[in-house]
């Protein structure tokens, strides 16, 4: 941890703060270190500087897409908190291995599984490449499902501050039983992942995972202390 990310995160922290009143309770749950896969919706900017920022000094990493190093400010935040290039609708075996070496490194590496911002909040279908990783690592995954960031450009307009909420699931594994995960393998694991995030969020959030009659846990595992997202959600 070198000292310009301690400051950067600190400002960015104050910033956060500023312009939103974060509920961060739940991230008393997030443990202390990894490897944990974090898997997170993904409304708009926000979800990654106000996780990032509220969990440090914890070892972190996440995927950003490599157009974000063509703006120099967002460049910079990038290098300082580590964050891993990622070309997105290609099979950038490059960024995979980073993600691996972090994990086994002992980080803690955020993904959004819908691979862009849903802007409205409702959840996108996610993209199968979760899989992979989680698959390849062996390393459990933790749901985090975040909202009220959607009103952000609303209450920025007004000079109001925005309300975000964090909801934090129970941690699983992704199995597969030694069977070859080909494409549609690993779709339908993004869709058990996405349908644990869903779980946790309110009924207008779930967009097309919304009924959670349809979810299934085939390739999950949950520890003995832990229990399925989607049993919190039906009860």
């Amino acid at each position: 941890m070198t000292f310009r990310t301690t400051v950067v995160t600190a400002g960015i922290k104050g910033l956060v703060r500023f312009i939103c009143k974060v509920d961060d309770e739940a991230l008393r749950k997030v443990p202390r270190e990894g490897p944990l896969i974090v898997v997170v919706n993904h409304i708009n900017f926000l979800e990654i500087p106000v996780l990032y920022t509220h969990l440090h000094p914890r070892p972190m990493t996440a995927y950003a897409k490599v157009e974000t190093w063509d703006n120099p400010l967002l460049a910079f935040l990038s290098n300082s908190w580590g964050a891993i290039p990622l070309r997105r609708g290609e099979a950038d075996v490059e960024a995979i291995q980073k993600g691996l070496r972090a994990l086994r490194d002992g980080s803690i590496l955020f993904i959004a599984p819908e691979g862009t911002r849903s802007h409205t909040g409702h959840l996108l279908r996610g993209k199968p490449g979760t899989a992979l990783l989680a698959l390849r690592s062996g390393a459990p995954l933790l749901p985090i499902a975040c909202y009220g960031g959607e009103k952000f450009q609303d209450n920025i307009k007004r000079l109001r501050r925005t309300d975000f909420y964090i909801v934090v699931g129970e941690p699983f594994y992704v199995q597969a039983d030694g069977r070859k995960a080909r494409r549609e393998a690993r779709q339908k694991i993004a869709d058990e992942v996405m349908y644990q995030i869903s779980a946790l969020l309110p009924q207008d959030y779930r967009g097309c995972y919304a009924d959670l009659s349809e979810a299934t846990e085939h390739y999950l595992r949950f520890p003995d202390a832990a229990c399925s997202n989607l049993l919190r959600a039906r009860n």
